[in-house]
């Protein structure tokens, strides 16, 4: 009996020191490296020509300061959330900001663009960045690490950066579902495919740069933005099943892909973020995670309103934390912050195995 009990501690302690070293492990990253779209944006669409742009209120109300700070949302977006988890810092800059100080650079910036996708296109109908200019501006940001820190200390940094790629809706809302650009060429499936590959060769550029710890995002269920259920489904306010299952089917691709390229690039670890089922469970659970409204965003009415149209004369909502949308197209931060958790407790343990 005795033998038993003392069985039972020392499995209590393993255990203990396992989750303490898998705690350990996710913070060991050197800086945070991101890509991608609005989501994911923390204010480089400031500093370009755009009406894309979250620099004015009530953008950035529940943010630090009560500031708008050209992040599409009411307070932090994920990566800031991410950063803070890895103990790196409170948020993430973006890397268009003028002032940025070394010690930023070194511990990592968003290149993201509210608007933007992998397909370029997708970038040039609003005038911001496509994810293939934000890898060139990834380039100088590496030129600019070895100036600071020299060669050998680059290629470790960069070695050790949580990279995070998260684009994709916006290439099939703006350009597939929504505006019939892409689909004088292609079906669904043979756009998934063309996005993909597009990612594909944004992946290895980055590798080819010295990234290896790399965090890829599925597609969230796009028929449940606002704007959509508005376009499809306004009398009934219920998501377009359609388009949620295509997005299914995208990210049912890229898991495969992501094996295939993963295999290619020897040294590297790419994680798969399901965006996907985070999101709609918010969405189809909401009292769980402390929600009420969940088809309409906090901004004006919440069908429509976003970016240019949700401003200072537009209505907004008391408490944004019970909206799984800030406006028409956004996560709310508190969306956001069940986002980050997602990826702490079931993405970033990946790129440790």
């Amino acid at each position: 009996m005795a033998l038993s009990f003392q069985f039972i501690i020392l499995m209590h302690v393993y255990t203990i020191v396992l989750a303490a070293n898998s705690a350990l492990a996710i913070r060991n990253y050197s800086s945070i490296l991101v890509f991608g779209d609005s989501t994911v944006d923390t204010g480089n669409n400031n500093y370009i020509v755009t009406v894309a742009k979250g620099n004015r209120l009530p953008y950035g109300r529940d943010f630090p300061g009560h500031v708008p700070n050209g992040r599409f949302c009411n307070g932090k977006v994920v990566p800031d959330f991410v950063a803070s988890i890895l103990e790196i810092k409170d948020t993430l800059p973006p890397f268009l900001d003028p002032t940025l100080s070394d010690e930023e650079l070194l511990t990592g910036v968003s290149f993201a663009s509210g608007g933007s996708g992998f397909d370029d296109l997708t970038a040039a109908e609003i005038g911001v960045i496509p994810v293939s200019q934000q890898v060139e501006y990834f380039k100088t940001y590496v030129a600019k690490l070895k100036l600071i820190v020299g060669e050998n200390e680059a290629k470790q940094i960069l070695g050790n950066s949580l990279v995070i790629i998260a684009a994709g809706p916006n290439d099939v809302i703006i350009n597939f579902y929504d505006l019939p650009t892409r689909r004088v060429v292609f079906n669904i499936d043979e756009y998934h495919d063309y996005l993909q590959d597009k990612l594909e060769t944004i992946i290895k550029d980055l590798y080819d740069h010295g990234c290896l710890k790399i965090v890829v995002a599925g597609l969230p269920p796009v028929g449940c933005v606002p704007f959509q259920i508005s376009l499809k489904h306004i009398l009934f306010r219920e998501c377009v099943e359609n388009e949620n299952s295509d997005s299914q089917r995208y990210n049912k691709k890229l898991i495969q892909r992501l094996l295939q390229i993963q295999a290619m690039l020897p040294g590297s670890t790419i994680a798969y973020a399901d965006l996907y089922h985070i999101s709609i469970d918010l969405v189809n659970q909401p009292e769980k995670y402390g929600f009420v409204i969940t088809h309409e965003g906090c901004c004006g009415t919440g069908t429509f309103e976003a970016t240019p149209l949700c401003n200072e004369l537009t209505p907004v909502c008391d408490d944004a934390s019970k909206y799984v949308f800030w406006d028409s197209y956004h996560p709310s931060e508190a969306s956001n912050r069940y986002i980050a958790k997602y990826l702490e407790t079931q993405v970033l343990p990946q790129l440790q195995l």
